[in-house]
């Protein structure tokens, strides 16, 4: 379709626009011409006349949409790469944003739970001190009334 468009003048130029994986970290936007195709530059001289079955105007017209083809199926592969990548990292932050997130989560709740049993330790601790405290002083029967002599320095406050 691009090939034919190109060839019944219906655009003049053709481009492909793709992201280009360089790694896993780095992919870069390219736009790249695909038609007209501009021929290398000979580094050596011409190579001796062939023979061409068909006629050369035929294989060339074959090639050209061969050659099109790959390098569409290229920009394709390139694109498809660089979003896998890119997805993949974007996982892997999210993947350590989510363990941060539960370390600094687990540390606050051990903090609390820490907080709460320092809290019940010392409740117990009072108790055993308050009861300790009454066991000391031995109650006295005069008369009618039972009377608890209790010393308040060492008794516990609140």
């Amino acid at each position: 379709m691009l090939i034919d468009d190109f060839l019944s003048g219906h655009v003049d130029e053709v481009y492909v626009v793709y992201t280009d994986f360089i790694n896993t970290l780095r992919q870069e936007p390219v736009v790249h011409r695909l038609l007209p195709v501009e021929p290398a530059d000979p580094t050596e001289g011409m190579a001796p006349e062939y023979i061409f079955e068909p006629s050369p105007e035929a294989v060339l017209s074959r090639v050209l949409y061969g050659f099109t083809e790959v390098q569409v199926l290229q920009a394709i592969y390139e694109s498809l790469a660089s979003e896998h990548s890119a997805r993949m990292v974007a996982m892997r932050n999210a993947t350590d944003a989510a363990l941060e997130l539960i370390d600094d989560l687990t540390l606050t709740y051990n903090k609390a739970r820490q907080a709460g049993i320092t809290l019940e330790l010392m409740d117990i601790i009072g108790g055993t001190a308050a009861l300790e405290g009454t066991q000391n002083d031995k109650p006295t029967v005069r008369g009618e009334r039972l009377t608890v002599a209790q010393d308040v320095a060492t008794s516990p406050v609140g």
